[in-house]
């Protein structure tokens, strides 16, 4: 098995990447591109920029890629520009007011209150979790590697993280039926946001007309939202009558939460919108990740089997076990080097609240300031080969090791992702599993292209041939 050469230069495939924007392209002709993906609106300079600058029709948007500019917005001076609201209230339909897109006090309180929460969610204790729901993945991958071969990878990888995170909540496991159906109302709801997203940012209001627009989205968050309605209310009105159930998991931990300041409790409401945060963030993000990693994995047969080779050495034919994934450092490697061709969350918008200057620009207050994973991930100046699919940057004495200013798929300062151990863990586990099992081979033809909605996904679905390794193993015997 061997990658299909490059039509152009005769060696390997690299790892798919955008169509960059012609310079000089009228600016209402990038608002249409923006309807598909955000990430239609980068041009080749983009890649290569330190500070950069865009204008919208009525404001200019600023890109600060250089890590020290990166780390200003994020950490040093992260006061000066909190999130840009315009933009994160695109998720209030399904989160609420979370974590995920308040600011200030409230976001302050919340956090106080979700990170005992989220103890629950332990590693040790949410393993034999992940390690359950993995067993109704590799069934399903067998189903189809004994139907065909042909495996859609964006909707099993939606399923198992969906199923995962689900768990973990509040102990309920994922139906087939259940999860196509909560797989169709985020894929409507996500398709909405590419063009909010360009209309948040320049500004337009929101009284002409987006209501009528995104209708549809809206829509399926309701539904989003009504599914996890029913598990907590009776739960929630079980415990505010002293009937707590035994359950320890991350529902019980909001429910038991106290803010140490004033007292306070979380609402039903309140108790809903960080449920569907922790819900939306712990799957979708998951999800669009383990996508890519397993078509760059397909697509690259030497990683696939330096992976089989380390799980074989480091676990053998037994099951893994939590011990087992601080070992599996190759694996972990081919996980955060897909992290960082293709982070999940490639866009982490704030606003300028005072004027400031950055570089050679002058950046006035309100003004949106787009910090860009997907670039700084990238960055020519930054990077070797920063395009190429490389998982020994993340081996001992590799590349990244003085990269970690460049290097932001969680985010970075205060508002990292809290769930960040999480989705390694989970990552390298399923990952381990599917490649130990099965041979992947990429579908003939099939060249996945990336956009960027709420998470980098692949337009189209993403399909990869899938056969047991030992029924592959039994077909080459003479």
């Amino acid at each position: 098995m061997s990658m299909p050469p490059d039509p152009a230069t005769g060696g390997p495939v690299p790892p798919p990447m955008p169509d960059a924007i012609r310079p000089g392209t009228c600016i209402f002709a990038n608002i249409l591109r923006a309807r598909r993906s955000w990430l239609d609106l980068l041009s080749e300079k983009s890649y290569g920029m330190l500070m950069g600058e865009m204008r919208l029709p009525l404001k200019r948007l600023y890109m600060p890629n250089e890590p020290s500019l990166v780390r200003r917005v994020m950490v040093e001076d992260r006061a000066s520009f909190p999130k840009d609201r315009a933009y994160w209230s695109l998720l209030d339909p399904v989160t609420g007011e979370s974590i995920l897109n308040s600011d200030g006090p409230a976001w302050e309180r919340q956090r106080r209150m979700i990170d005992p929460a989220f103890e629950q969610a332990r590693l040790k204790l949410v393993f034999p979790i992940m390690a359950d729901a993995a067993q109704g993945m590799l069934a399903r991958v067998a189903s189809a590697a004994a139907g065909g071969g042909r495996l859609g990878v964006d909707a099993e990888m939606t399923h198992i993280t969906a199923d995962i995170i689900l768990r973990a909540l509040i102990s309920l496991p994922m139906g087939d039926a259940e999860a196509q159906k909560l797989y169709d109302d985020f894929h409507i709801f996500t398709r909405s946001l590419p063009t909010q997203t360009a209309l948040a940012l320049t500004r337009v209001p929101r009284w002409l007309g987006w209501p009528l627009l995104f209708g549809r989205g809206r829509r399926a968050a309701r539904r989003i939202r009504a599914r996890l309605e029913a598990h907590v209310r009776p739960r929630f009105a079980a415990h505010r009558a002293g009937s707590p159930g035994p359950q320890q998991d991350i529902l019980a931990g909001l429910l038991n939460a106290v803010d140490p300041v004033d007292g306070s409790r979380f609402t039903f409401s309140e108790v809903v919108d960080h449920l569907a945060m922790l819900f939306l963030a712990g799957h979708e993000t998951s999800a669009a990740a383990l996508t890519w990693a397993v078509h760059l994995i397909a697509t690259h047969p030497e990683v696939q089997e330096r992976m089989v080779a380390e799980i074989a050495a480091e676990v053998g034919d037994g099951p893994i076990g939590f011990a087992d994934i601080k070992r599996l450092r190759y694996v972990l490697a081919v996980f955060r080097e897909t992290l960082r061709l293709y982070p999940p969350v490639g866009s982490l918008p704030r606003v300028a609240a005072t004027g400031t200057r950055m570089r050679d620009k002058t950046i006035a207050p309100g003004c949106p300031v787009l910090v860009l994973p997907w670039l700084v991930q990238r960055h020519r100046r930054i990077w070797d080969r920063p395009d190429q699919f490389d998982p020994g940057r993340f081996l001992a004495g590799g590349e990244a090791e003085d990269k970690t200013g460049a290097y932001l798929p969680f985010g970075m300062g205060p508002r990292a992702c809290i769930g960040m151990a999480f989705a390694l863990q989970e990552g390298v586990l399923l990952l381990s599993l599917l490649v130990r099992r099965f041979r992947l081979e990429p579908e003939p033809g099939h060249r996945p292209y990336p956009v960027g909605r709420l998470t980098i996904r692949t337009r189209e679905p993403l399909p990869v041939r899938v056969c047991e390794r030992a029924a592959a193993e039994t077909a080459r015997l003479p």
